[in-house]
């Protein structure tokens, strides 16, 4: 529970204007992601520290802060910022979710794998999407749809389908915590390589950078 120091009138003032603030910049994070790159996002649960308690209010959660919210609505593609307003102010402090399998899949590696292969692959000059990193140690290449179920067969043909690699492709179901989001009570999810104009027209195909994460994990793996 809170204190108050001082006349209570401040700290209130202080407190609605907290919360105003949150709530505009969550919102044009929204707006952005939906206007600018063309992505549906979904208000999502959080998870507070130290127990990690979910705000679903589920005692059995299994996903504590990394979820939707019961009923809450997708904020679709192309939606304004006075769109976003409209939907986000009934989920304030919501954590902004992406739905994965839509515009893009995602293939998630270790963190510092991600770090060390996002660098050779810019040295490569291969296209490349956004890259998300977790507080719990993971990093997300954006890739376009189709790549979790095309996963096998891909690294079946690389050769690296009997390779014990800490890899792993999300898909149609999944969500994504987007920054600055916090993400399941840990932290906040934080962009590796931030959306940019390069990627307007859709992530890379997974099998482009697909060689060099296996080799980089399974490097990590030895």
């Amino acid at each position: 529970m809170g204190f108050t120091i001082g006349g209570s009138r401040s700290t209130k003032e202080f407190r609605s204007g907290s919360r105003r603030r949150g709530r505009a910049s969550e919102c044009t994070a929204v707006a952005e992601y939906t206007g600018l790159w063309g992505w549906d996002a979904v208000p999502g649960a959080r998870a507070a520290a130290p127990g990690r308690d979910c705000s679903c209010g589920h005692t059995n959660c299994r996903a504590p802060g990394a979820h939707p919210l019961d009923f809450a609505p997708t904020v679709p593609a192309g939606a304004t910022l006075g769109e976003v307003a409209e939907i986000w102010d009934e989920y304030a402090g919501a954590a902004i979710l992406l739905p994965v399998g839509r515009v893009f899949d995602v293939i998630e590696v270790s963190e510092e794998a991600g770090r060390r292969a996002l660098v050779r692959l810019e040295r490569m000059g291969l296209p490349l999407g956004p890259v998300t990193v977790t507080p719990d140690g993971r990093a997300q290449f954006f890739v376009a749809p189709g790549a979790s179920a095309g996963l096998p067969q891909l690294l079946y043909r690389m050769g690296w389908d009997d390779a014990d690699l800490d890899l792993r492709a999300l898909g149609t179901g999944a969500f994504l915590t987007a920054p600055p989001s916090d993400h399941a009570g840990l932290g906040p999810a934080l962009w590796l390589r931030p959306p940019a104009l390069d990627c307007v027209g859709g992530p890379p195909q997974a099998r482009l950078l697909l060689g060099t994460l296996a080799y980089i994990c399974h490097r990590f793996r030895r």
